[in-house]
């Protein structure tokens, strides 16, 4: 008898654990494949590891390879981690901190690039390396556009080709996510700066300090473009293999779509990379301090709610946006 009341007591009481156990709204992913595999459902809140911190999303960013990663293309990588979260922009506030954490405190306002996702949610946990201080100047929603695309820039401009002060750099699809801040990175770096884009984002280009704005649907960028100092190509194709013989002996393109041709390369004695981010909370705060010292400023053209990441991750994957695309997903703190 004794036996079977405590089988009932903890039946009852495992049920009751579980029934509390904290769940929270996000688009998850179940299967790979198309727009219609993201479901916006029920999940269960992360808890944060020793060296995380569980953040209150504000708002997170929407970029090209979400798509990609949805689609299976990067299966071999992630595909481990279904049923996933996808999302690596994120704003919020932390919530909860692990065990190790010392620079960041519940309540403090962060913005973050999550390597393995989760944004698309109403909490996220990220990292100590991942997470930095939101620039106080710009909202939550501004902030969420800017770790994954902002990184980069910052990596290929600054990590990888290096480029200094009075130096000419081609950046081509200015108007985008991450040739928008490119162009402001550059220009903060003291470079001359040629920037693409098309007829209706000329004006775009200008804003964001480009000294030389380029329509690429009229005009052939090599007519323009000369001995520069390096090249950003987030185009590839015709436009990368066009672009060798504009830079100057000794330059350098950075590629995020494709590994530049050595053989070209090499003809033309300059020097190359494919670009793959990473997160880095140190790089985030230095971006952090430019964004708060108006040197960038984040260009979201698109706002929506979770409940429309479908439509979020089509229009991002035309790779025509203006900026960045931005899910809302709750009011920031007052």
């Amino acid at each position: 008898m004794k036996t079977r009341i405590a089988v009932v007591l903890a039946t009852l009481f495992t049920g009751a654990v579980f029934a509390q156990s904290p769940t929270m709204k996000a688009i998850v992913l179940h299967e790979y494949g198309g727009p219609e595999v993201l479901k916006y459902e029920d999940a269960p809140r992360p808890e944060p590891k020793e060296n995380e911190v569980l953040v209150r999303v504000m708002a997170a960013g929407v970029n090209p390879v979400d798509a990609m990663i949805r689609s299976g293309k990067y299966a071999k990588f992630f595909g481990t981690n279904l049923p996933l979260i996808p999302g690596y922009d994120i704003a919020g506030v932390v919530e909860k901190i692990g065990t190790k954490i010392a620079q960041l405190k519940v309540g403090d306002a962060v913005y973050a690039y999550p390597m393995w996702g989760g944004g698309y949610a109403e909490y996220a946990v990220a990292t100590d390396g991942e997470a930095a201080l939101k620039p106080k100047t710009i909202s939550f929603v501004e902030a969420a556009g800017v770790p994954l695309a902002a990184l980069t820039a910052w990596q290929a401009l600054i990590d990888v080709a290096k480029i200094d002060k009075g130096q000419t750099v081609l950046i081509h699809g200015g108007s985008g996510g991450v040739g928008s801040f490119a162009i402001q990175i550059a220009k903060a770096r003291g470079a001359k700066v040629i920037a693409t884009a098309s007829t209706s984002n000329q004006d775009l280009l200008r804003q964001l300090g480009a000294d030389v704005a380029i329509d690429y649907t009229k005009q052939k960028f090599e007519d323009v473009a000369k001995d520069v100092d390096v090249v950003l190509d987030s185009v590839g194709k015709d436009t990368l293999a066009r672009s060798y013989g504009v830079v100057k002996k000794g330059g350098f393109i950075a590629s995020l779509v494709a590994k530049p041709d050595q053989a070209e390369l090499d003809k033309y004695g300059i020097r190359g990379a494919p670009i793959s981010v990473k997160p880095n909370a140190s790089e985030l705060a230095e971006i952090t301090k430019l964004i708060d010292e108006k040197n960038i400023k984040p260009i979201v053209s698109q706002v929506l709610p979770l409940t429309e990441a479908v439509k979020a991750q089509e229009q991002a994957a035309t790779h025509h946006t203006r900026g960045k695309i931005v899910l809302k997903i709750a009011d920031p703190p007052k």
